[in-house]
Parts: structure tokens; C-alpha cells; sequence
């Protein structure tokens, strides 16, 4: 990752969606972004060039431009209909985002467009989230990274986050991963954690 005087930075043509600049960098706000916030949380997080993304829950586009000016290709999945125009008014600036408007979790649904990829990245806010990254991983390659951007209140509002994280992290280990990392986002996202997990089989 690119840092610069303490501030998180990508290297891309700027103007997306009114972010700053700072000495030819586009600005990655830890407050706008949770993989921002990750990186600011965990300094040895890192995107390499060579990745290909499966993006889940890409909304607006915001985070998957800066994914992009990073890495090799982002896959970014998107449901809603007005984040979608956004997403693929950002995808016009950059190559390597492929925009599909489909439902993450149906993975059926884009099967036929997406290849095998080094990352899933999700960040949905359903009751399912862990299923639904369990969904996609036949799209993960092997020894490849899931990260799942765990929004504890849109899981059930009734329990606290603490056991939403733990049950989540039960239920990814008992499909098979391996969980790496797993961190709270404060104090840049109230109540949101990040799960990273590895595919060994």
C-alpha cells in the first residue's frame, strides 16, 4: 500500500467521486472505506498488482476504483440498480473493473463472467453474510484470500456484535477455511469487523 505522510493513498486518475488529492495521489479514506480502515489498522495490509478481485457488494464504486488502481482485475458484483449507473460511469475510467449487476448471493448468476480469482472481497449488508462468501468460494482458487467485511448489526440487530463476530468466525472455519486476521474496524465503522480467511483445499 501506498502512504503518504500518514495518509493512505492510490496511484489513478482522481475526480471519481469528489475525493482529494494529495501530491498527485488519489486520498483513500479510512472513514469512507473499510479496507481503508483495515489497512490503517493492520500496516502490513497489502493489495499486489498481479490480483484478480471477486468483488462482492461493490455499491457505488468508491472502494472498487481504489482496488483497482492496485490491483490486475476487480470482479465487482452489485444488485442495486442506482449504485450500479455509478459503478459502471467508474468502470468507463478504468479497464480493469468489470461491473456485474447481479445478486452475490445467487453466484449462479455470474458464474459465466467470472474466472477463478486470488481475492474475494465482501462487503453486503445481509443477514447471510457469511454464507454468502461460503457461496462464492468455488470462484477462490486455492491458497487464495477471503476477506469478509463483517457488518454485525445487519446480521441480527438483537444480539450483540461480539457473538455475531464469534459465530461468524465458527461458521467460516467449520466450511473449510483458515481464519488468518480478524479485527474490530474502530474507531473508523461502529460495530463492523473484518474476517480474513484463507482457502487451503
Amino acid at each position: 500500500m501506498i502512504i503518504i505522510d500518514g495518509v493512505l493513498v492510490s496511484k489513478g486518475q482522481g475526480g471519481v467521486y469528489g475525493e482529494k488529492m494529495m501530491k498527485g495521489y488519489r486520498v483513500w479514506s479510512p472513514n469512507r472505506s473499510k479496507f481503508a480502515a483495515l489497512a490503517m489498522i493492520r500496516p502490513g495490509t497489502d493489495l499486489n498488482p498481479d490480483l484478480k478481485v471477486l468483488y462482492l457488494g461493490a455499491a457505488n464504486g468508491t472502494t472498487v476504483s481504489h482496488f483497482a488502481d492496485y490491483v490486475n482485475c476487480v470482479y465487482a458484483v452489485e444488485f442495486a440498480p442506482r449504485p450500479m449507473q455509478d459503478l459502471i460511469e467508474v468502470s468507463r475510467r478504468r479497464t480493469n473493473i468489470i461491473p456485474i449487476m447481479a445478486d452475490a448471493g445467487n453466484p449462479r448468476e455470474y458464474a459465466p463472467f467470472v474466472e477463478s480469482v486470488d481475492m474475494v472481497y465482501q462487503d453486503v449488508a445481509q443477514p447471510n453474510q457469511a454464507e454468502i462468501a461460503i457461496m462464492n468460494l468455488p470462484f477462490l482458487k486455492k491458497g487464495g484470500i477471503l476477506i469478509l467485511m463483517l457488518k454485525t448489526r445487519s446480521v441480527d440487530v438483537t444480539v450483540s456484535p461480539k457473538t455475531v463476530f464469534l459465530d461468524t468466525l465458527k461458521e467460516l472455519e467449520e466450511s473449510g477455511l483458515e481464519i488468518e486476521d480478524a479485527c474490530w474496524l474502530e474507531p473508523y465503522h461502529h460495530d463492523h469487523a473484518c474476517i480474513i480467511c484463507r482457502k487451503n483445499s
